[in-house]
């Protein structure tokens, strides 16, 4: 793919190689798995490990859905705090949660060592920055519960803070040992070539376009073919369209925008010396980080209004890096692109069985890289015997939100308000 076509920075410029396969025909395997991001091919890297023929069937290419256009921060558990988790699984479930999700930027850089993944991976942790008072408050009940658990997770002063980002904007942060950045194009990727140095197929360009029973087996017919299995993983996530009934309507669907500047000089040197990550506590959040090439991306809620070169989110990013960082001096960017988050109204994930055989982890909450690479080695423990007993969270019953459609548009509409705010 050329970079004029390129869905995020991190397609343009990830060092792994992009797969691209349209030969299907019709095959019979183990396992088919709708989707090539995270969930899809970690589900078909761990299925093959274990022994299952498995399918990836991805309608456009891979990473073109969230894994793609993600802002690469490699996080901790979710954005609930601890002690929330704790409260809506209960004492069973809760804290198995808790410590496996929180050991999850660990397998992810499991993973990438153990597959030499190319993906500019940091591991020198990420910033959870106070955007004011009642967000530093915040992070300091967040910190105590880390530290009853025993995680390395700092609590750290506005100077502190200050001194590790470059800026006295923040009110202070979390600084989580435990996790670090990628480029989530190139993990993707490499998920990719693991899945099939493991054994998997990988057919791009194959929409999904209908899931049937045929007595003990599954048919995914495509437009290339079709896949007859004996499971099936929708890993679709945010992506997720109307092959099943009413699967796109569990969550709440939101957007998530970056734009990201040309390499910088030394005078960017001083903005997050040790290439945290960072995102804010603001109700509308907001994230910095710098790559590997030196380039610094900003991001928000919402859509890319306009493009890199001129409009509303150019406008929005200008003024966000010259109010936070006065001394850098003006910035050209050289991406701009948005992608999906699903949001569920609890904030947890879920694991659902839509029929015998038929499972998708979904509803990530902004969470991609660790959930989907998580969800994927126990979706392959599921189709190989694992107890059901054992998963991080229960089996739910499949429950709509009614008023979904409706929220997107008015969170869409705030999102776009709070750019314009921002922009003046």
């Amino acid at each position: 793919m050329s970079k004029e076509a390129a869905i995020s920075l991190w397609d343009a410029s990830a060092a792994e190689e992009d797969y691209t396969n349209e030969t299907l025909g019709d095959v019979s395997v183990d396992v088919a798995i709708v989707g090539g991001g995270f969930t899809g091919l970690s589900t078909a890297l761990h299925c093959a490990e274990k022994g299952l023929s498995a399918h990836v069937l991805e309608a456009k290419q891979i990473g073109f859905g969230g894994s793609g256009r993600n802002c690469g921060l490699v996080n901790a558990a979710l954005w609930l705090p601890p002690q929330k988790v704790r409260e809506k699984l209960g004492t069973t479930y809760g804290p198995r949660f808790i410590k496996k999700f929180g050991s999850g930027p660990e397998y992810v850089f499991s993973l990438i060592e153990k597959h030499q993944i190319r993906c500019e991976v940091t591991r020198t942790g990420t910033i959870h920055a106070a955007h004011g008072p009642s967000g530093f408050k915040d992070l300091k009940e967040r910190h105590e519960e880390w530290m009853r658990l025993g995680e390395p997770v700092d609590l750290m002063s506005r100077e502190e803070v200050s001194e590790m980002i470059g800026t006295a904007h923040f009110h202070g942060g979390l600084l989580d040992h435990r996790c670090g950045t990628i480029n989530p194009m190139g993990y993707c990727r490499g998920l990719a070539r693991a899945a099939m140095g493991a054994g998997a197929k990988i057919t791009t360009g194959a929409h999904a376009k209908k899931l049937v029973r045929d007595g003990d087996l599954w048919k995914v017919e495509t437009n290339r073919g079709t896949v007859t299995a004996k499971a099936v993983v929708l890993g679709t996530n945010a992506y997720t369209d109307t092959l099943w009934p009413n699967l796109s309507r569990i969550f709440t669907m939101i957007h998530y925008f970056q734009l990201a500047t040309g390499p910088l000089g030394a005078e960017a040197d001083h903005i997050l010396p040790g290439k945290q990550g960072l995102w804010d506590t603001g109700q509308i959040m907001f994230n910095i980080r710098r790559d590997a090439f030196n380039r610094l991306l900003v991001g928000s809620m919402g859509k890319v209004v306009g493009s890199k070169d001129r409009g509303l989110s150019h406008r929005w990013a200008k003024k966000q890096i010259a109010g936070i960082f006065p001394d850098l001096g003006p910035v050209e960017f050289e991406e701009a692109w948005h992608g999906q988050i699903a949001m569920t109204p609890d904030h947890l994930p879920r694991i659902y069985e839509l029929d015998t055989n038929l499972f998708t982890p979904i509803g990530y909450n902004g969470r991609g890289i660790t959930t989907g690479t998580m969800f994927g080695e126990t979706m392959a423990g599921l189709l190989t015997g694992m107890d059901r007993a054992d998963l991080p969270l229960p089996m739910t019953e499949l429950m709509t939100v009614p008023s979904a459609p409706i929220v997107s548009r008015i969170y869409q509409s705030a999102f776009t308000a709070n750019q314009v705010l921002k922009a003046i």
